[in-house]
């Protein structure tokens, strides 16, 4: 059997198509489930198999575990080295680095996290005199991102500013920016930006990476930004070798500037393009499948497809009310553990929710009820004080000129070197132009400091000066020396708890798993890495319990059991992404996902009530569910938190009152009606929700907005429409 047979072999004819397809753009739109990756890397082994380098060859994934799991089966298949396979944010660090003088970069820059950038602004507000409160950092630098995203520089948006409003952020922006260039740092867009404005403004650069790479893959179109977009097309511009695979149905990221347009208009930028579409789920059952793609075609931004399957039958999906988020906790606890009872492994099992604040009371009834669980929300581990502070000194050991890491380590632990010592050593950093390694390299001279003050700078200097003559070698004892001999080893000894000291630990694992996997081991790359994780490389498949997590952390993931809680109006979709048909629609999008990440069984779960800023508030469920019409409903059929909770005992702390109604009094009322709130004032009904006792109303107000009623206590008056 030819090489070609083997590669082909239990493929559909669709896959065949797409893996045998060699030469010009390639559109692959891939349902969920439908093998995608298989065919990428079976692409990359054929490309290879007809003669093609693998050094030739680019795969570009939106996750490290997607770029890692391609990267496992292109080994495993026994395919000879050299095929690159990583992240966009990868290829960029790697490339940026390669070419930084172009880019206008030191090769050793720093990549600042979220809390980095918010420290970075907050500077760089100080330096422009802006008011952080009436300016907030955040809100700053989501705008910032946006620009990024659409590759506008700050002198660009400064020339476009035409209000004080814009004008302030334009002044914002500039200032931030130039805080980073000083501190030879970049923030996550900046990374895509900077690629993207490398390749578009260096046409030799351009063609020397486009005889590098002549075949170029890129993984989940639907969730790239502009930056992305002309990254993958700049990078095959000489020959057009593009293969791109995704599905516009799966599209969950305009929040961070994914744009859906650029896979639905793939066609139009490659009018010779050949399209395969991949629609056979080889994940879920036919019941599962079927929900999801009523859900789906609700929405009007895609491109048509079916999904089937043949994969034998299982349980319907179903959906159940409870009465409070306490409640729903509870009940799905309890579920899962009678799945346990009857022989499902917790490893087997998911839960989803659209918001992390959602994780608390699921994590206590978990507990409360003795089910394991692990979060994923990789992030979360490196926002931890102890590794902030950590990777603070590894990356002022590789940047002297980042000024953030050094604000965090200059007296911690703690040296005696005061705040006020500090200001003035960045002072006059900003006074003079110097770098502040400059500035703290001839601290003599420095006439706005004390002698003592001094003295402690030097011998800050001189730990420094140390460290840095040993960063050759394994990085894992470049983090345990920075952790000894900083003495911050003896200072987390101090604490009460040992988790700071296991989390230390942890990092130098990390370091170890690194050394041990990385071709050319370096304090830089590694520190790379770390920047890049994201949450979905948290989750570890063989924890053995069950995994939280938010609906965007599930993509790309699967089990056989998945619940998804909060399938209400407000959550699902969420308050905040307004009324558009857009916004909507990637909401619909992401419950896709949500329900497509299930092999066999799915719960879908809502709250009558829940607490919302501290109040607890009514809710109706999620417009989504009629949409569904598959569903098994159950919250009318006596099975609510009675069967599920059946844990009396552990519920105590949670019970709620009871109503007392037998019936439904308010069936007066009706869709399109006016009435008059006492405090919201007059409005017009948008929806009835009838649940006898707890009957509910949409009202959309004149002034107040669109809310959500209990009609027994939102008093509610009927207007007659001469009113």
């Amino acid at each position: 059997m030819s090489l070609t047979d083997e590669l082909l072999m239990g493929m559909t004819g669709p896959q065949c198509d797409a893996v045998r397809h060699v030469d010009g753009p390639l559109l692959v739109l891939a349902g969920p489930g439908s093998g995608k990756t298989r065919v990428i890397t079976h692409r990359v082994a054929y490309l290879i198999s007809q003669g093609v380098a693998p050094w030739h060859i680019l795969a570009i994934t939106f996750t490290n575990k997607a770029a890692a799991e391609m990267r496992e089966r292109i080994e495993a298949m026994g395919l000879p080295g050299g095929t690159t396979v990583c992240t966009f944010h990868a290829l960029a660090v790697r490339l940026l680095r390669e070419f930084a003088e172009e880019a206008g970069l030191d090769r050793n820059f720093s990549i600042y996290d979220d809390s980095d950038q918010k420290a970075a602004m907050r500077q760089a507000l100080e330096a422009a005199e802006l008011d952080s409160k009436s300016n907030p950092p955040g809100r700053l630098l989501a705008r910032i991102s946006g620009y990024k995203n659409n590759l506008q520089t700050a002198d660009q948006v400064a020339e476009q500013a035409g209000d004080f409003f814009n004008k302030t952020i334009a002044k914002a922006y500039r200032a931030y920016q130039a805080h980073l260039d000083k501190n030879n740092a970049v923030d996550f867009d900046d990374l895509l930006m900077k690629l993207a404005l490398l390749l578009r403004d260096h046409p030799e650069i351009r063609e020397r990476l486009n005889d590098r790479y002549r075949y170029v893959l890129v993984d989940e179109y639907q969730d790239t930004n502009q930056c992305q977009y002309q990254i993958a097309r700049g990078l095959s511009l000489s020959h057009s070798n593009l293969c791109v695979t995704g599905d516009p149905d799966q599209s969950i990221y305009s929040w961070r500037g994914a744009d859906i347009g650029n896979i639905l208009a793939f066609e139009e930028d490659y009018p010779n393009a050949t399209v395969v579409r991949l629609e056979e789920n080889f994940r879920s059952t036919p019941e599962i499948l079927k929900i999801a793609d009523e859900l789906i075609q609700g929405n009007s931004e895609r491109k048509e497809k079916r999904l089937f399957t043949s994969k034998e039958s299982g349980p319907p999906p179903q959906l159940v009310e409870f009465d409070s988020e306490y409640k729903e906790a509870l009940g799905v606890a309890t579920w899962i553990r009678q799945l346990r009872e009857s022989g499902r492994e917790y490893r087997d099992i998911a839960v989803f929710y659209r918001v992390n604040s959602m994780s608390r009371v699921l994590e206590e009834a978990m507990r409360r009820l003795g089910v394991p669980y692990q979060i994923v929300r990789g992030v979360e581990f490196f926002q931890r004080k102890e590794i902030k502070d950590m990777v603070a000194y590894l990356r002022f050991l590789a940047n002297p000129s980042d000024q953030v890491s050094l604000r965090r380590i200059i007296n911690t632990p703690t040296r005696g070197i005061g705040a006020t010592t500090v200001e003035r050593l960045f002072a006059e950093s900003a006074m003079s132009g110097r770098d502040i390694s400059e500035v703290l390299s001839g601290i003599e001279g420095l006439q706005s400091l004390g002698a003592a003050a001094k003295i402690k700078i030097k011998k800050f200097m001189e730990l420094i000066a140390q460290l840095r003559g040993n960063l050759e070698g394994p990085v894992e004892d470049i983090v345990r020396m920075v952790f000894e001999e900083t003495d911050y080893a003896k200072h987390l000894g101090k604490e009460r708890s040992e988790d700071p000291l296991q989390n230390v630990e942890e990092l130098i694992n990390s370091a170890a798993r690194y050394d041990e996997e990385a071709e050319e081991p370096s304090l830089v790359d590694y520190l790379q890495q770390i920047a890049l994780v994201s949450d979905s490389d948290a989750y570890d498949s063989e924890a053995g319990c069950v995994s939280l997590m938010t609906l965007h952390a599930a993509k790309g993931l699967e089990f056989p059991v998945a619940v998804i809680v909060g399938v209400e109006n407000g959550l699902i979709p969420h308050s905040r992404v307004g009324d558009s048909d857009r916004d909507l629609e990637e909401e619909r999008r992401l419950l896709f996902v949500g329900i497509t990440r299930a092999k066999q069984q799915l719960l879908l779960s809502y709250a009558r009530n829940r607490t919302i800023n501290g109040m607890s508030m009514a809710t109706i469920r999620s417009p989504f569910v009629r949409e569904m019409p598959s569903v098994i409903d159950e919250s009318f059929a006596g099975y609510r938190d009675k069967d599920l909770a059946t844990n009396n005992d552990s519920d105590d702390d949670w019970d709620d009152d009871p109503y007392a109604y037998d019936d439904d009094p308010y069936t007066m009322f009706r869709a399109g009606q006016l009435v008059r709130h006492p405090k919201l004032g007059v409005g017009r009904i948008q929806e009835v929700i009838s649940l006898r006792e707890n009957s509910k109303v949409v009202v959309q107000f004149t002034t107040g907005g669109r809310k959500t009623l209990v009609l027994k206590y939102a008093n509610l008056e009927k207007l007659d429409y001469a009113d």
